[in-house]
């Protein structure tokens, strides 16, 4: 066997962490996994890769550092947000307990719009920092953005191989509007390895003699104290507008209507439900909920809490 063969390869992994919130949420809650990225089967997939470039057994290729960068509000203003403040505290427990190491900016507020500012200098910073210390073989980028190019030119200097885990796609947000997410061509292009995991994902099957797709997503559970026999952790309501009762009308992908004849059935997104997961939603369920208006003024339903 050869040297190289026998030579530990050394992974840093370096999240975007806004771009694979996003990645996630599509995954959750518009694409029909309907589950979560996991933070341990894209690990795992990544070391299988590397050792099936290398030619070298895959217990020789460990990711020994990664690191997850993103903005990150207040405490004052999460929790005004419903239960942001407890899924981003089990999201950070889910980090911490595959080792990632987490950094955070507080998030600006600029002329009413939310902005995250030095986030992607920050990780280009730490990565090749981090790569002249730890001495990586191959650094890992789950991001999206070209701000990234002069990074990996300067990581390649070092000899350094990068490989870029990117997803496109296209999904509604809350307003309704539909949205798309395209992964820049010049980071593509000067990746070592570029790896297109939508692709990758929605052939399935084709690939698992290779990876299991269904290793990369989260196990979902049902959250239903009848079936659990534990509690569920809630959020009281705004008591900012009358609590109505009425029915789901219809469901797409992360969004749906409820029956509401004054306007004609009420819009409403999966970022306004209350201690309910949206993949739990059936048609005709009784919801909970508080008239609210989006930003072009239109009535939609806020605060939608299943009825159990």
């Amino acid at each position: 066997m050869s040297t190289n063969k026998q030579k530990l390869t050394r992974i840093g992994v370096f999240y975007d962490g806004n771009y694979f919130l996003h990645v996630s949420n599509y995954y959750a809650y518009h694409h029909e996994r309907r589950s979560r990225i996991s933070i341990a089967g894209l690990h795992e997939f990544v070391r299988q890769h590397i050792a099936d470039e290398d030619d070298k057994d895959f217990a020789l290729c460990q990711i020994v550092d990664a690191h997850y960068f993103r903005g990150r509000l207040s405490a004052q203003e999460a929790s005004n947000e419903g239960n942001r403040l407890y899924y981003d505290r089990l999201f950070d427990d889910i980090l911490m307990m595959e080792g990632v190491t987490t950094h955070y900016l507080p998030v600006r507020t600029v002329q009413g719009y939310r902005q995250e500012r030095g986030i992607d200098v920050w990780m280009a910073l730490e990565a090749f920092e981090l790569t002249l210390h730890k001495q990586f073989d191959v650094v890992v980028l789950i991001a999206s953005d070209s701000d990234f190019v002069p990074l990996v030119r300067k990581l390649h200097t070092l000899g350094v191989r990068v490989m870029v885990l990117t997803w496109d796609y296209e999904f509604y947000d809350e307003e309704g509007r539909r949205r798309s997410t395209v992964t820049s061509q010049y980071l593509i292009e000067e990746a070592t390895y570029p790896l297109a995991m939508h692709s990758i994902i929605d052939k399935g099957e084709e690939n698992d003699d290779i990876f299991p797709v269904s290793r990369l997503f989260v196990e979902r559970k049902r959250n239903y104290a009848s079936e659990t026999g534990t509690p569920i952790e809630t959020v009281p309501l705004e008591e900012d507008g009358e609590v109505r009762t009425s029915t789901i009308f219809s469901l797409k992908d992360g969004y749906g209507f409820i029956s509401f004849p004054q306007t004609n059935n009420l819009f409403f997104h999966f970022s306004f439900l209350v201690d309910t997961d949206f993949n739990d939603l059936r048609e005709g369920d009784s919801v909970e909920f508080t008239l609210g208006k989006n930003e072009r003024g239109e009535p939609v339903a806020k605060n939608v809490r299943l009825i159990r």
